[in-house]
């Protein structure tokens, strides 16, 4: 697991100790295939990555020249690598961790984002139950990539914010929302 381009180019980073279906770190490919399709949305942007993990996503974001990136995730042990990867690459000063579950960093947080990254544990429909608490923090135009199993139901219209494309990638799926300029 590496950071693909940017000021972090090539930077290798931690992982998970451990082997458990909540850590299941997104491939090279799928990240590949995830911000070239949204490579000219990212500079000067601010990040969530939620259900964050390594935080390989926000990273990635703040290497292609994001602003800031918040992550959020309720393992200790996932919470202790994404402050190393951060330290890793130089980016603690631009960014925020927080040991809490997605819902409650939802509540608390009062930033608003332009870009979030949802990969949450497959097979509890965590991002359909997600989504409604999030959009509220989101800025105007913004976008929500959501990895998933290609097993699961997402909804193609969550308030405001409509599917852009739904990219498959072997097992997974990559799916875009992006805010509609369109009444609903």
């Amino acid at each position: 697991m590496r950071v693909i381009t940017g000021v972090a180019r090539g930077r290798k980073l931690k992982s998970a100790k451990t082997s458990s279906p909540e850590f299941r770190p997104t491939a090279d490919s799928v990240k590949e295939a995830v911000f070239s399709a949204i490579q000219f949305e990212i500079e000067g942007k601010t990040i969530a990555d939620l259900f964050a993990g390594t935080g390989q996503l926000g990273i990635e974001a703040l290497s292609r020249g994001a602003v800031r990136a918040y992550f959020a995730d309720n393992s200790g042990e996932s919470v202790n690598i994404i402050r190393e990867n951060l330290k890793l690459c130089n980016f603690s000063g631009k960014s925020e961790v927080s040991a809490l579950s997605v819902g409650a960093f939802l509540k608390k947080t009062t930033a608003c984002f332009d870009i979030a990254f949802l990969d949450p544990p497959y097979g509890q429909d965590l991002i359909n139950r997600t989504l409604p608490d999030l959009i509220p923090k989101m800025r105007s135009g913004g976008l929500i990539v959501c990895e998933h199993e290609k097993e699961c139901k997402i909804k193609g219209n969550v308030e405001n914010y409509i599917v852009r494309k739904t990219y498959p990638h072997g097992k997974k799926c990559i799916t875009i929302y992006e805010e509609s300029t369109e009444t609903l």
